[in-house]
């Protein structure tokens, strides 16, 4: 059995790690992982003909096939364990962000601010869980001046675990929200389970910065010492030690957000992000520029650059239509604030497309018709479901689709022009294959 210290040496001179072997990363390490309907091991052989430098394997009768093979008890627990190993090589700030929404752009915000001043590195796509946490904690080189890591979950214990692999000294929970309230088992358990980066930053003196214009986020912080506050001003944006106030100065259609800075100064941030949702995703940015002493003109700089994409809060045009295309991913508490935005926005005729919202578990039927029933309310020319749970509801005056597949057929067929469109779904419905 290969030790960590010896793979360890092996990875600092092949310190590209991939677990895919149809991603092939020629001179890198392939660890063969595990799951329901696949066994990387019988890929090993493969990885290392395409140029793999080794294969880490946990099947004695694959290892002895090359020298290449690395042998281990278990591969995932060894690339945990090699992950933690490479982490604590590290002395420069770990900023860790999970939440219920909102943390993948406030993740990105927050690392383009940050590379403004730092050698930043951070969470690529949504490599947030067990394997993507070491992968990314992996992709970190040695001189690195700051990490920002995504870490997301689905039930208790989760955030825990990720923390004992990326050990951040810094840490923010976004919001608490009504996500994968199947696994936390309802809003309590959310809470539990978000708030447990707070309670490792606690134990390892580190600092939380909380955003006090949402919920619960400042009690669930009690046990932590050392606290950076920020918030939308009532009045007037401020600047204090450790305690920042933004100002919404609109959303029509792109956030726009005032701030001063220790001088007293004003600033204005001219965001490329629709919905007042994104608001707090800005600040919070923002405020870490201004705790990590960045220049204005870089924070401002920064987040105006930042141009959504991968399906996330992105407006798009398609013909005369304008289309509002938030698809990565949906849950009770983001739909609420998507729709609401889209309430507020300007247009003559709004269709609100809405996919599934997924993991709501026996919350999921009650949802969907809260959902439905507040679109109906607010009045849009047309309302379009999709997706199996909302297709178990019976609402007149709205056209209810089982999967894509069958609203694509039908949009085909109508002439829609001159609208404003929101597309607002769970990533498992999909629902961008819309606009292909």
């Amino acid at each position: 059995m290969v030790t960590i210290e010896r793979l360890y040496s092996i990875y600092l001179d092949h310190p590209q790690v991939f677990t895919d072997s149809r991603k092939l990363v020629k001179g890198g390490l392939f660890f063969a992982l595990k799951g329901e309907n696949f066994d990387g091991n019988r890929f090993a052989k493969v990885a290392l003909e395409n140029g793999a430098a080794f294969a880490v394997v946990d099947d004695p009768t694959v290892a002895g096939r090359s020298d290449q093979m690395l042998l281990v008890e278990d591969s995932l627990q060894t690339l945990q364990d090699l992950a933690r190993h490479h982490r604590q090589q590290f002395d420069i700030p770990f900023i860790g962000i999970t939440g219920s929404n909102g943390k993948t752009t406030t993740k990105e915000l927050v690392s383009a601010v940050l590379s403004k001043k730092f050698k930043t590195f951070f969470t690529k796509g949504n490599f947030n869980n067990h394997i993507g946490v070491p992968l990314t904690v992996l992709s970190i080189p040695q001189d690195a001046g700051l990490a920002v890591i995504e870490m997301g979950a689905n039930h208790q214990g989760e955030i825990a675990f990720l923390c004992t692999i990326s050990q951040p000294t810094h840490g923010l929970i976004t919001n608490i929200g009504k996500a994968h309230l199947e696994g936390f088992g309802g809003l309590e358990g959310v809470k539990k389970g978000k708030s447990e980066l707070y309670r490792y930053l606690a134990q390892h003196d580190g600092i939380v910065f909380i955003n006090k214009s949402e919920a619960f986020l400042e009690s669930l912080a009690k046990a932590v010492e050392k606290k950076v506050f920020y918030k939308k001003a009532d009045k007037k944006a401020f600047w204090e030690k450790n305690n920042f106030g933004f100002k919404f100065l609109g959303a029509a259609p792109f956030v726009q957000v005032g701030f001063k800075d220790e001088k007293g100064q004003n600033w204005n941030i001219h965001s490329k992000l629709p919905g007042q949702y994104n608001f707090n995703n800005i600040i919070t940015a923002a405020a870490l520029g201004l705790y990590f002493e960045l220049d204005p003109v870089q924070i401002v700089a920064a987040i105006e650059g930042y141009i959504p994409q991968n399906n996330r809060s992105q407006i798009l045009e398609s013909g005369s239509n304008t289309i509002v295309l938030d698809a990565y991913n949906a849950n009770p508490s983001s739909m609420e604030e998507a729709l609401r935005n889209f309430s507020e926005m300007e247009g003559n005729s709004k269709i609100a497309v809405l996919g599934d919202m997924l993991e709501l578990g026996p919350y999921a039927e009650a949802e969907h018709l809260r959902i439905a029933e507040m679109a109906k309310e607010m009045g849009f020319q047309d309302i379009i479901l999709v997706g199996k749970e909302f297709s178990k509801l019976s609402e007149e005056d709205i056209y209810i689709f089982e999967n894509v597949e069958q609203l694509k057929a039908w949009w085909k067929g109508e002439k829609i022009e001159h609208s404003l469109i929101l597309i607002k779904g769970s990533r498992g419905i999909q629902l961008e294959r819309l606009l292909i």
